[in-house]
């Protein structure tokens, strides 16, 4: 039987959601192979190896150790090597995080094999597997087909579906003790700029500001409205450059790339570098006082109007809609 090997990963104590649709991505990758997990921290990680089950994974191998409490390419390496190790899989999957590109690229240079990363799909046709991965910024598709060797993959947040959680679902967990040493890089604090609530990167909806919003004030209103549509807060790089927002939020070639199941484009112009990040949201929904900004050119739904009366005005419908 094949075997797919899933690395997880936490956040504040608990998977984030990269890491149930990294099983389903494996699942997609051979429908027939026993699904690996491996869950990496300081303690408590049963908890999180029982949800990856209960999203497919059909095992799970956890490793708690102190130097693990805090990401290092080092101490994640020489973990995860163990595990691959003793697991020999025939394939890894792992999450295009800011994690995962640090450290699978690393692992792939250890286990002197390939790397197919930021893959938005997973095709068969036939017997072949393909690997769908955007380029040129997301203006062009290409399709990789892995024909010899270790299946290594990272899959870019949100795009593949997660399988549906099921609490019937029962496997194995192994807690396995496991050497970290030599760690040249320690971590004394770690200091979060990022936004409180819903993670940018998995988020379903995103509200971006840009220099339209006019002020750090200004995106008050853009927060009430992602408040009231469970989604994230992100910017262009021009509002982060007006100070208006942390980096911390930015969206576009130099910051995140996102795709959500809707993206609300504030007072964005749509500078090619800012599509880069964006423009395979699903739907996209643009407001902007300047019928010919760019960013009208690949909106699914446009609003011509100031975004001070377009956005409260949205607000109160969708409360009344929700109510």
């Amino acid at each position: 039987m094949s075997k797919l090997l899933v690395i997880a990963e936490g956040r504040d104590g608990a998977l984030r959601n990269v890491s149930f649709e990294a099983v389903a991505a494996a699942k997609a990758i051979h429908a027939d192979a026993e699904i690996v997990g491996i869950v990496l921290g300081k303690e408590n990680l049963e908890e999180q190896a029982q949800e990856l089950i209960y999203y497919g994974a059909d095992r799970v191998v956890t490793i708690a150790h102190e130097k693990l409490e805090n990401y290092t390419s080092e101490g994640y390496g020489q973990a995860v090597l163990t595990v691959i190790n003793d697991e020999s899989p025939d394939g890894i999957v792992m999450g295009h995080t800011s994690i995962g590109k640090d450290l699978t690229p690393k692992l792939a240079t250890k286990l002197d094999t390939g790397l197919v990363s930021d893959v938005v799909a997973i095709e068969t046709n036939g017997d072949r597997v393909e690997y769908v991965r955007p380029i040129y910024s997301g203006k062009a598709f290409e399709k990789k087909i892995i024909t010899d060797g270790l299946t290594f993959v990272t899959i870019r947040p949100n795009n593949i579906a997660k399988l549906e959680r099921d609490e019937a679902r029962t496997g194995d967990i192994t807690a396995k003790e496991v050497e970290v040493a030599d760690i040249r890089t320690v971590i004394k604090d770690v200091v979060r700029k990022a936004s409180e609530g819903v993670d940018l990167s998995e988020a379903s909806v995103v509200i971006a500001g840009g220099r339209g919003v006019k002020s750090a004030e200004g995106f008050d209103i853009l927060y009430e409205l992602a408040d009231v549509l469970g989604g994230a807060v992100g910017a262009s790089r021009g509002a982060c450059d007006a100070e208006y927002c942390d980096y911390s939020l930015q969206i576009g070639q130099t910051g995140k790339v996102v795709t959500p199941d809707l993206y609300i484009a504030v007072g964005i112009s749509g500078a090619i570098q800012h599509l880069a990040g964006m423009s395979n949201s699903k739907v996209i929904v643009a407001i902007n006082k300047d019928p010919e900004a760019n960013i009208f050119n690949i909106a699914d739904y446009g609003i011509v109007g100031d975004l001070f009366e377009v956005i409260p005005l949205l607000i109160e419908e969708i409360k009344t809609v929700k109510v």
